[in-house]
């Protein structure tokens, strides 16, 4: 069985995730309806806008409790950019707010200020950096360090333990979690949907495990 479910609760870039698997030869299907998480064997939950707006729809959907049920379950979950901060205890974006506490480690803004060389960074970061493999997580099988992949944020994890981070990056002065692993529980800063074949790999990856 490989049923993989794409957590649908309206933040996220759904259907461009669910061609991606398609694209690898897996059936992953879009649920709105958290009692179908039971029968996932691995489950996606993307992310797209603020922190507070993403946690919030979580919750007030029902989603939460399924969602860690299967995490204890250790079924595979893979998060995908603000999929990855929910992960974490909490968020500084628009105020403090908690999340799932899956990770402990807190999510917070890059400085307004920054520069590489002569050139003056912009908030968000936005375009391809280069993955450093930290960890050699599932869904980095057959990876080495310095494949390019596609980021677009304002915000990045801070985890407590440095152990959970897989693979990081850096932007101006400022080197980040862009990939993390802990037992069943996988998830990428970037979006290796629009990471082209790279991306194409890692979800071809993750619906191997």
């Amino acid at each position: 069985m490989n049923h993989i479910v794409i957590i649908d609760y309206g933040m996220g870039n759904l259907r461009s995730v669910q061609k991606a698997f398609e694209r690898q030869g897996f059936d992953a299907c879009l649920s709105s309806d958290p009692a179908d998480f039971a029968a996932a064997d691995k489950l996606v939950l993307p992310g797209v806008g603020a922190f507070r707006d993403c946690i919030a729809q979580l919750r007030d959907g029902g989603f939460v409790e399924p969602l860690m049920a299967h995490v204890k379950a250790g079924r595979p979950l893979l998060g995908i950019c603000v999929g990855l901060q929910l992960l974490f205890s909490e968020s500084h974006e628009f105020g403090r707010h908690q999340g799932l506490g899956i990770i402990p480690g807190k999510v917070v803004r890059f400085p307004d200020h920054m520069r590489q060389g002569d050139e003056e960074l912009k908030v968000p970061h936005m375009g391809w950096n280069d993955l450093r493999i930290r960890r050699p997580a599932p869904i980095f099988k057959g990876f080495e360090s310095g494949s390019f992949v596609y980021f677009v944020h304002s915000y990045y994890a801070q985890p407590e333990d440095p152990q959970v981070v897989a693979a990081e990056t850096t932007y101006g002065d400022v080197t980040f979690c862009a990939a993390l692993w802990r037992d069943n529980v996988m998830a990428t800063q970037f979006h290796p949907e629009k990471s082209q074949a790279v991306g194409l790999e890692i979800i071809k990856n993750f619906g191997e495990i």
